[in-house]
């Protein structure tokens, strides 16, 4: 990983366009090419980023460093540096990737066996399913075909919703897949992830854990 700290400006080229004015920032470009713009503040989000696979070109300019990167789509992140204050790599490493909670990962095992649960027709495609960003709970398909991409939370939050639509924007960049909706599913979803998934068309459902354990099911009740 490549850690920078500069003052520059960045500006988007693509679907749409935005500016950021020249400031101090940090860009951190990822071994799996990905590059993010951080300020200090606003949490964990970046500011802008461009995701995998994509190229980064390094120019010196008049006014600077140019930093050309350009995904597959033709879209374009250009970093003006003014100013370099720290430029350092590192090797990270292989990542073991996120490890779940006992009750979190059997969600995923039991959602996968009782794909019906989401709906008639519902299919499993995989669970684990691979992406550049990292594995995707369970990819589906619904009763029209359709590919679904399910993310299974014990309590549900904004950021496992901010999660779910990293993995929705990368997906639907593949014609094989695309479209691909979203699921959201968790035993408990916080008002304000309900709202935000709702916005950017995510479906929430709400998972009964002991049915889905066969715990609550009435054919093995004796009265």
């Amino acid at each position: 990983m490549r850690v920078v700290i500069a003052r520059c400006s960045v500006d988007y080229v693509g679907r749409l366009t935005a500016h950021l004015p020249l400031a101090t920032r940090l860009l951190m470009v990822k071994a799996d090419g990905s590059v993010l713009v951080h300020s200090d503040g606003g949490s964990y989000k970046p500011l802008n980023w461009m995701s995998p696979p994509c190229s980064l070109v390094e120019e010196r300019a008049e006014d600077g460093v140019v930093w050309t990167i350009t995904n597959k789509a033709r879209e374009q992140l250009i970093v003006t540096i003014d100013e370099v204050m720290h430029d350092s790599t590192h090797d990270l490493g292989i990542d073991p990737g996120l490890v779940k909670d006992g009750v979190e990962a059997h969600l995923q095992v039991l959602l996968a066996q009782h794909i019906s649960t989401l709906g008639e027709g519902f299919r499993l495609v995989r669970r684990e399913f691979p992406t550049a960003i990292g594995p995707v709970d369970i990819m589906a398909r619904d009763g029209a075909g359709l590919a679904v991409a399910i993310e299974i939370k014990r309590r549900g939050d904004i950021d496992g919703v901010e999660q779910l639509t990293r993995y929705l924007e990368l997906l639907n960049r593949d014609p094989l897949l695309a479209p691909v909706r979203g699921v959201f599913a968790a035993q408990e979803i916080k008002p304000q992830a309900r709202v935000l998934a709702g916005d950017r068309g995510i479906d929430c459902v709400v998972l009964d854990y002991e049915s889905l354990r066969g715990a609550d099911d009435p054919s093995l009740r004796l009265f």
